[in-house]
């Protein structure tokens, strides 16, 4: 049997597999909910005013051939595992949640006069059922969905679009209500979370980062709108934070080290505004959570550290023969460092990945500013909390100066920062230099 064919094969076994699950799931949550006495709705108050389009039906009901396609469209054995894994995932929880916590929709559906929508109306009260509502497996698949999609070099963008309005048709054809479509998008990063894609390579680090603040950003927009449905509107203040988690996910996933910070390592007033809590609570965990408050010294004349506080730069004495690399993409430098130290500001994503090009740009040209060092000068590379960044790019520095193995300029960096914090993903990551 040819690898082609034995491909095709387990990507057909694949969504047999999961296709039955569905089935057996869906049916069994409609059937049993259909026997209840009675089954609550939950509508948010600002839904009144989401208008019927029956057209919207088209981009809903392909829905299940994404479901038979998308199987199809993995790159390698590993992905459709994950795939595999992340549909039998939310199809089962969302089942368990059918169950414990039965939902229908409850808003009245205008009648459907028009050949193909009405006929496709029909169907779905013929075959669908008005119980399986949050969470809303179709906002669920359809982000599954996007995540085989998002790999391919031709058609994405269209497919983005569509999938888009896939998930506004859930609304239009009252066939959901919002809190099915908030619950969906959390489940769907739930089993991104539970089920990564190549965990431990360096170049998803960010997708996996990303995952953890799209979750977060739903749950804290949820909480927003279930507060104002029961406690006023002061809970919609809540849609600020969420969206800008949100955001940052998105930055992460982009790996955009500019989304804060300038090539300056200024961070513009609009969005001191916009990412205060954000940049608030980076505040208080470099207050009271950094290491390395007092400069450890790696190589003569070479210091790492978290973010130097006023004591700290008195203490070390920082002047204008100083060179200070700053790694930090979401806190800006102290005033007194930019005007009297020799100021580089080189932003790093925290707990993310880091740019092969830029970083093998940096450590090259610390190593070469050391190797010209006078006894009277020194270098400073500091990020926010100490941990990470800056002993990632000193072990590089150490190694290329005293012309160390890696695991040696590793094991180094641990004994000359016993806070240091080197994850597997970045040992891949510094294999590749």
């Amino acid at each position: 049997m040819d690898e082609k064919r034995l491909t095709i094969e387990r990507k057909t076994y694949a969504l047999i597999l999961c296709t039955i699950v569905f089935m057996m799931v869906y049916n069994f949550a409609a059937w049993y909910l259909s026997t209840l006495n009675e089954v609550p709705s939950f509508v948010f108050g600002f839904e009144k005013y989401i208008p019927f389009i029956p057209w919207s039906i088209i981009p809903y009901m392909t829905s299940g051939i994404f479901f038979c396609a998308v199987f199809f469209f993995c790159q390698n054995k590993e992905q459709l595992k994950v795939l595999t894994q992340r549909m039998l995932f939310v199809t089962i929880v969302a089942g368990l949640c059918f169950l414990l916590f039965p939902l229908k929709f409850s808003l009245p559906k205008p009648e459907v006069n028009s050949s193909f929508p009405g006929y496709s109306f029909y169907f779905l009260k013929t075959f669908d059922s008005p119980f399986n509502q949050a969470p809303s497996l179709h906002i669920a698949y359809a982000f599954i969905f996007w995540s085989v999609f998002r790999n391919l070099k031709r058609g994405k963008t269209l497919l983005l679009f569509w999938l888009i309005l896939l998930g506004i048709s859930t609304l239009t054809t009252y066939q959901h209500h919002c809190i099915d479509i908030i619950t969906g998008s959390i489940l769907a990063h739930f089993s991104f979370i539970i089920f990564p894609y190549r965990k431990n390579d360096f170049l998803y680090r960010n997708f996996q980062v990303a995952n953890i603040y799209f979750l977060l950003g739903w749950v804290i927009i949820l909480a927003a709108l279930l507060m104002n449905q029961f406690s006023g509107n002061i809970g919609l203040f809540l849609l600020w934070p969420g969206i800008m988690t949100i955001l940052i996910g998105y930055h992460y996933q982009k790996n955009n080290i500019y989304f804060l910070k300038d090539k300056k390592g200024n961070i513009p007033w609009i969005k001191k505004v916009f990412y205060s809590p954000y940049l608030l609570l980076y505040q208080i965990f470099w207050k009271f959570f950094r290491k390395n408050k007092i400069p450890v010294e790696i190589l003569q004349g070479l210091y790492i550290s978290s973010r130097p506080d006023r004591e700290t730069l008195n203490n070390f004495g920082i002047t204008q023969k100083t060179f200070v690399y700053d790694l930090s993409a979401e806190m800006e430098e102290l005033s007194t460092i930019k005007d009297t130290a020799v100021y580089r500001s080189v932003s790093f994503l925290d707990i993310g990945t880091l740019d092969i090009h830029e970083t093998q740009k940096l450590v090259s040209e610390i190593t070469e500013k050391h190797k010209q060092l006078p006894p009277d000068e020194n270098i400073l590379i500091h990020c926010t909390m100490g941990f990470t960044r800056s002993s990632v790019i000193g072990i590089l520095v150490m190694k290329n100066i005293l012309s160390l193995p890696l695991t040696e300029a590793i094991t180094l960096m641990k004994t000359l920062n016993k806070h240091a914090v080197i994850h597997t993903y970045l040992e891949d990551f510094l294999k590749k230099f």
